[in-house]
């Protein structure tokens, strides 16, 4: 109820009003007005201070919620075509104030009081609208003492407290980011310190194997020269054998 005061003017209408006779939407209407105001719910009052005006409006205050017909269908009324919906009993017309209240309802909003609902719409419910984005901004009516603020000293102290709250977080993201370029060059050092790790062990794998070739390579001279020598002094003694035996 009061986001809808507070944002809207409100005006009652009833619908399909063509569905109860006269007695019955006179109580009807009787019925709507009295849950209205025993609700609190306020609606758009027709101004009586335009005495031009005021006469019109005072009947039309009287006659509210407004009954109302609607029809996409034109229906031909004797020498005319008219918006109507048709029955099997008759025509109810929309444009017809003896139908309905359709005709009274469009005069009264467009034609008659269109500039009072453009000028309390700013008035009021823009106004209270910008009073309240104010207030959620931070301006208030009056300081802490009671006393009325000024515009100017609010914005000033709210322009004042943003910019500290932005170099705050400024300063915390400086904070944070000095914090992961230290993580990030810790990581890439110990992954630099692994790496000189295995290439060293891998290097010490390698001069290990080499030395290790280089003692089978020695070993296998060795037996080779060894094999020549045996085989030379084989040689030798099957000559000297030979010699022997023949004269």
């Amino acid at each position: 109820k009061q986001w809808y005061q507070r944002r809207v003017h409100g005006i009652p209408v009833i619908a399909k009003a063509d569905t109860v006779n006269k007695a019955e939407l006179t109580k009807f209407k009787a019925k709507i007005m009295n849950e209205l105001k025993s609700n609190g719910v306020s609606i758009y009052q027709f101004p009586l201070e335009d005495e031009t005006v005021a006469e019109a409006n005072r009947d039309n205050n009287s006659h509210l919620p407004f009954a109302v017909v609607g029809s996409n269908d034109f229906i031909k009324v004797g020498n005319k075509n008219v918006r109507a919906r048709q029955y099997p009993w008759g025509v109810v017309q929309v444009e017809n104030e003896n139908h309905c209240d359709f005709t009274r309802l469009w005069e009264m909003l467009i034609r008659t009081n269109m500039e009072d609902l453009i000028d309390q719409t700013h008035a009021k419910h823009y106004e209270l609208y910008r009073k309240d984005r104010l207030k959620q901004m931070g301006f208030e009516e009056n300081d802490k003492e009671g006393k009325p603020s000024s515009f100017a000293e609010t914005y000033t102290m709210r322009r004042e407290s943003h910019l500290q709250s932005l170099q705050e977080r400024e300063e915390e993201m400086r904070q944070k980011f000095v914090m992961r370029v230290k993580e990030k060059e810790a990581e890439l050092k110990e992954a630099e310190r692994e790496l000189h790790a295995k290439f060293d062990k891998l290097k010490a794998t390698v001069a290990d194997e080499k030395r290790s070739v280089e003692d089978q390579r020695r070993a296998l001279d060795e037996e080779i020269a060894d094999f020549q020598r045996r085989k030379a002094q084989y040689g030798n003694t099957v000559t000297n054998e030979l010699l022997a035996i023949i004269p």
